[in-house]
């Protein structure tokens, strides 16, 4: 069986993290098939199983571009062959839009849709062509797949999607493997020395996750502790500059992405958010199920994710000084952090574990292909 995946952005960022997650999970049964909005944007690609057959065609339509109906029929020319199509954000609606138009004139496969959030551009405010764009878009798609229950309620309301075809799956991860002791040198390019404290977060270095705020909410702790980001992209620029600005230079490290986070988070002390607009952030869940206490702002599900000790420290979204003193607040008493942590943990173990995730998303394949069992 061979998988289309439509990528707003392969880079490593949560949702592709678990798309090729869930590639090494359905394993050598199917093969797969990856195009990038951003054809450049293919870091993802590291965290997929060298066993796995998958391959990145160069000479796929793009997905961004004006939607004239050459164009589209470009598109689902291109989808044609293949036996399940799966999209992904705002970035891969043209294509959505392509399938639905000629679905059925070509006899396209299912394709299921995944929201997982938005960029600076609607961080603050859904656009309203866009709410008709994905109406009409979607209207023939078999599902669209959200992690959060606030992005459940727009598909419903502001996409007028019938709740049959919306499906609420909350991401998960293997909890387990975040209970190992960690080296202090498991990171490429940077070693935790002995003293040393670190507030650390997992992101795509992107605007919407407003890393520079961090940087200046971080600056308020004493020298023992060092503020660790891992993950790569465009605004690696603008964070060491911000860090430059305020004199912290020694203390900001960006040593890259990380593949496994399990073999990075449990160095961090603490755990941070900056964002403008998040969803269900897998990385709050991996840092609670590293034992760690997460300070964030309240965008998204944060504060319904994480548990009822640690939900003090769920910020106001625009408060970056009120985000600072939560920050504060945790660095300062370890047994505080040592107890938020440890509810952290039982809920994540209990909640949030991958097995539960993985079911759902082969129930909702399977029933797009009309099959009893996915792959």
């Amino acid at each position: 069986m061979h998988v289309l995946h439509l990528h707003s952005s392969f880079q490593t960022g949560g949702k592709e993290l678990r798309a090729a997650r869930l590639i090494n999970v359905f394993g050598a049964k199917l093969r797969h098939s990856i195009v990038s909005a951003m054809p450049d944007a293919l870091g993802a690609a590291s965290a997929i199983d060298t066993g796995i057959e998958v391959d990145y065609p160069s000479n796929f339509p793009l997905l961004a571009g004006k939607p004239w109906p050459g164009r589209l029929w470009r598109l689902a020319q291109a989808m044609k062959p293949f036996d399940l199509v799966l999209s992904y954000n705002w970035g891969a609606m043209d294509a959505v839009l392509s399938h639905s138009v000629f679905r059925d004139y070509l006899s396209l496969p299912p394709l299921v849709h995944h929201e997982d959030g938005f960029n600076e551009d609607e961080a603050n405010g859904l656009k309203r062509s866009r709410n008709w764009y994905r109406q009409v878009a979607l209207a023939r798609s078999a599902a669209l797949v959200v992690p959060s229950r606030r992005l459940e309620g727009i598909a419903l309301e502001a996409w007028k999607q019938p709740r049959g075809k919306v499906k609420l799956i909350t991401n998960g991860i293997a909890t387990s493997t975040y209970r190992r002791k960690l080296q202090a040198n498991a990171l490429p390019r940077i070693v935790k020395r002995k003293g040393e404290l670190w507030l650390g977060t997992l992101a795509g270095l992107r605007q919407v996750k407003d890393l520079p705020r961090l940087v200046r909410a971080f600056s308020r702790l004493p020298e023992p502790w060092q503020l660790v980001i891992l993950g790569e992209g465009p605004e690696r620029e603008a964070i060491r500059a911000e860090a430059m600005r305020l004199e912290l230079s020694h203390r900001v490290h960006l040593p890259g992405f990380v593949s496994d986070p399990a073999k990075a988070v449990g160095l961090f002390d603490l755990f941070a958010l900056s964002s403008q607009s998040e969803q269900f952030p897998i990385s709050v869940v991996e840092a609670m199920a590293a034992g760690l206490a997460v300070a964030s702002p309240d965008v998204g599900d944060v504060a319904g994710i994480v548990s009822p000790e640690n939900r003090p420290f769920v910020t106001s979204a625009g408060d970056e000084d009120a985000l600072a003193n939560a920050i504060e607040a945790l660095a300062g008493d370890a047994a505080l952090r040592k107890t938020v942590g440890k509810a952290n943990r039982a809920l994540a173990t209990a909640k949030y574990d991958e097995k539960s995730m993985i079911a759902a998303y082969r129930a909702v394949y399977g029933e797009a292909l009309g099959l009893p069992e996915f792959p």
